[in-house]
Order: C-alpha cells, then sequence, then structure tokens
C-alpha cells in the first residue's frame, strides 16, 4: 500500500522551489509542480480508467493550498462515480466557449444583418432608414439582450408605444426586427419561434395597421392645370426648376431625374436609357424623350469632368428638397411625385392609350400576373407616342374640352 504524503502547510508549500513533483498531503495524488524555470502549478496524479493521469489544477500562488485540495477532492470524487474530470471538464470548457460563440447581443446582430443584406437593397436612403428605425426604437429595449433572450414582453415594449400614433414606422420596424430574429435563428443564436412574426401571433395582439391608417396620397396638380403651371414653371430659373420640369415631360421619379448622367441619354435616338440600380423595382427603364424634352436638355449647360445632367451648385446631386423649393416659391401646394398622379390622370381621362402603355410609362410594375406575362415587352413605340401628346399637352393651358388621342389606341 502506497505511503501517504505528509500533509504540508501553507507556509511550507511556499517553501517548495526545487524542480520537480511535491505531493503536498490531505488529498491523496495532490502535489505542486515546480518548473526549472521557477513557475509552479498544481497537479492530482490518479488512476481514471486502469490508467495514471495527471490533470492540472491551476497555478500558484494564484489558486491557494486550501483551493487546490477542495479541487482535487472534486475530482477525487467524480472518479469514484466512475467520471473522468479531465474529460468531464474539457467539454465544460468546450460548452462554455460554444456558448459564448453562439451568444450575440440584438444591436450587434442588426449590424451584422446589414452588414450582410445591404448590397441587395436599392439605395443609401433606405440602408439608413433600416439601420436608424432600429437604433432608435428597438435598441433601447433589446439592443443590449442576447438574442436568444428576447421574448413578446421585449417586442411589444417596442410596438404598442408607437403602434397608433406611427403606425407606418412601427409595421417597418415589427418587420426589420422579426428578419433580424430570424437571421439569429438560422445562424444559431436563438431557436424557437419568432416573437416579432405577425400572422397567427401580433396579429391576435395589436391592432391591424390598416384600420388605423388612412393611405395619403402625394399631392398633385388636376391635370387640367398642368399646361398653366408649366408656363409658370418655365419662367422659373435653376437647375432645380429644369430637373422638375424634365421630370413632369418624363413622368420619372425625382430620384431618378436627380441622378441622371449625360451617358445615359442618346440625344440623337431621343431616349434615355435609366440602369436598374437606379430604378424602384430594380429593372432597367428606357425613357422615350418628347421633342421638348430634347430642347430642354441641349439647352443645359456641361460641366466639365461632372456626368450629372442636373447637377448641383457644388457639382454634386440636387437634393429633393430642391425640387420642392421651386414648388413653395411658385406657392404651389403639390410635391415633385404628385406630378406622375397627373400623368396617370390625364393619360387615363383624356387619351385612349391602353392601360399597359400608361403603365409601363411610369416604370409600374403590372398588378395582374397573368396579364404582366403577356406584356415582357416595354411598349416603347406606343410609348413614345405617349410622351409626345404628353409633351403637347404640357405645352399650352387647357382649352376646356377633352380630347381622346385615338391614335396609337387600336
Amino acid at each position: 500500500m502506497p505511503t501517504r504524503a505528509k500533509e504540508l502547510s501553507a507556509l511550507a508549500v511556499k517553501h517548495l522551489t526545487k524542480p520537480g513533483l511535491h505531493f503536498v498531503g490531505g488529498i491523496r495524488g495532490l502535489a505542486l509542480q515546480v518548473l526549472p524555470t521557477g513557475g509552479r502549478s498544481w497537479v492530482l496524479r490518479a488512476m481514471v480508467g486502469g490508467k495514471r493521469r495527471d490533470m492540472g489544477l491551476g497555478g500558484y500562488p494564484e489558486v491557494k493550498l486550501g483551493e487546490a485540495r477542495e479541487a482535487a477532492n472534486s475530482a477525487r470524487k467524480l472518479i469514484r462515480e466512475n467520471i473522468d474530470p479531465i474529460k468531464a471538464r474539457a467539454e465544460g470548457k468546450a460548452a462554455l466557449r460554444a456558448g459564448v460563440g453562439l451568444s450575440i447581443t440584438f444591436g450587434d446582430a442588426a449590424k451584422e444583418f446589414i452588414a450582410a443584406n445591404e448590397a441587395s437593397w436599392r439605395n443609401a436612403k433606405h440602408r439608413q432608414q433600416y439601420a436608424n428605425t432600429l437604433a432608435t426604437y428597438a435598441n433601447p429595449v433589446i439592443g443590449k439582450l442576447s438574442l436568444r433572450d428576447i421574448e413578446l414582453p421585449h417586442i411589444l415594449k417596442i410596438l404598442e408605444p408607437i403602434w397608433q400614433e406611427k403606425t407606418e414606422t412601427a409595421t417597418r420596424l415589427r418587420g426589420r426586427v422579426e428578419q433580424v430574429l430570424d437571421w439569429g435563428t438560422v445562424r444559431g443564436y436563438r431557436d424557437g419561434l419568432n416573437p416579432a412574426r405577425w400572422r397567427g401571433h401580433l396579429d391576435k395582439i395589436l391592432p391591424k395597421p390598416k384600420k388605423l391608417t388612412r393611405v395619403k396620397h402625394h399631392a398633385s396638380l388636376p391635370w387640367v392645370e398642368i399646361g398653366s403651371f408649366m408656363a409658370g414653371l418655365r419662367k422659373a430659373e435653376g437647375m432645380g426648376a429644369r430637373a422638375l420640369e424634365f421630370a413632369i415631360l418624363t413622368a420619372c421619379r425625382s430620384g431618378e431625374v436627380r441622378g441622371a448622367t449625360w451617358d445615359e441619354i442618346d440625344l440623337e435616338a431621343g431616349e434615355w436609357d435609366i440602369p436598374d440600380d437606379r430604378m424602384k423595382a430594380a429593372k432597367a427603364h428606357r425613357v422615350p424623350l418628347s421633342d421638348a424634352a430634347l430642347s430642354l436638355l441641349n439647352a443645359l449647360p456641361r460641366i466639365s469632368g461632372n456626368k450629372l445632367v442636373f447637377a448641383a451648385p457644388r457639382g454634386g446631386q440636387l437634393s429633393d428638397m430642391t425640387l420642392t423649393a421651386v414648388l413653395r416659391r411658385m406657392a404651389v401646394d403639390v410635391v415633385p411625385h404628385g406630378f406622375r398622379s397627373s400623368f396617370r390622370e390625364w393619360a387615363g381621362e383624356a387619351t385612349a392609350y391602353p392601360r399597359e402603355v400608361i403603365e409601363h410609362a411610369l416604370a409600374h410594375q403590372l398588378a395582374d400576373k397573368a396579364e404582366a406575362a403577356y406584356q415582357r415587352g416595354s411598349l416603347f413605340p406606343k410609348r413614345v407616342s405617349l410622351m409626345q401628346d404628353w409633351a403637347d399637352f404640357c405645352d399650352k393651358p387647357f382649352a376646356g374640352n377633352v380630347v381622346n388621342l385615338h391614335a396609337v389606341a387600336s
């Protein structure tokens, strides 16, 4: 039977400086290992599964003698229960590392989600709005919480204060929180059902958005007033006025006009090709240019080294407020986007152009999928006539008689 080591005191252990393994007694197999470099650490030597194993218990003096004996006693207890303490500790460390690795706060998860998906989003403004809504409304409540810990009460705390007063913002926010949490589920950061999901969950708790808000359409000018308005607009000076005039003549969105570059425009062919990355629907759009639109473009100054058609005074892109400011100076209570509605109403009420031709001119996606499948072309030749008729209508005040244009209706 092996002899038991003499039980050393803390002071005696302190004076163990000779390199080697020094058994300190108290717990069978507990020793202080002294390295040639002077470093010291605790080791428990024991038989585990029929094999002698040395188990490290930490460095000395960080781990005191009493703590080393407690750790050795716990390891001995596991061995008596036929558990390998070395293996159990390794598995515990692995589980801890895995837990830390699969733990992420909502704030950090949102940043990673945005970074992973922003390349597929249409424009920088959308990316900024996405980040801002989460930072403003979600992060103060759940930004520092682990994804695994986010539950329904947290979601309601975010949404309920703004659900009725800022319904549109709240619905977008809910969807964005849901997307981040779904991303976390796929990445293994959380499991279970998404507490921000709408159907069959939040729709049973929160009022439906459609019952809280009324659709607000962009303020537009009645189409019968377009001619008189254009006469006044053409007297206004500045690049903002010309950009607004061009937007009206082409029935395009403000952002598409403000971002237009000369290499997109073929003056000889009378076409403007807007690439897909600048279109709302991410689909390239070819715009026929009327005589009035071409005259406007030909009269614009060209700035050396600047590709923008409508450049700001400092050379950059005009802001949306620049066009709005033109309307305010003219004391016209509409918004730039509203002129697309004016065009749509004129084309529908005062012409006989087919609906699909008008919708193509506005770069709208046809709601009827079956109809859209048969209208794969852009109907460009008919749109050439449509846009010229629109320009002609814009060129003079409305006389008071609605005359349907039948030239291309057949």
